[in-house]
This record gives structure tokens, C-alpha cells and sequence, in this order.
């Protein structure tokens, strides 16, 4: 009887809530890297090549 006591009350408990939303949200942000993967990298090799062609003119 204890038992399910307790398992209704973690059922109950909203708490972890936040929990499955965070990894439901970290989850579809490493979807969306992978599936932008190629994107991604030109973008940041792009952004890599400015930064060290104004670094030099500095």
C-alpha cells in the first residue's frame, strides 16, 4: 500500500516537469545540429576566416 502511495505521488508531482522539458529541448537542439551540420560548419569557418583577416589589419 506504501508503494503505490509513493508512486502516486510521483505521478502527481510536478517537479520533475522541468526535468523532460529541458532534455526535450536539448534534444531537439542536437537534432537541429545534425541535421544543419553542413550549414552550421560553413557558417562558422566563414565567421572564422573574417575574424582572422581583420585580426591581421589590426
Amino acid at each position: 500500500m506504501n508503494r503505490m502511495r509513493r508512486v502516486r505521488n510521483f505521478l502527481r508531482n510536478e517537479e520533475g516537469m522541468g526535468t523532460v522539458e529541458i532534455i526535450l529541448i536539448i534534444v531537439v537542439l542536437i537534432s537541429l545540429v545534425i541535421i544543419f551540420k553542413s550549414q552550421l560548419t560553413s557558417l562558422v569557418n566563414t565567421i572564422f576566416t573574417k575574424i582572422t583577416s581583420s585580426a591581421n589589419t589590426i
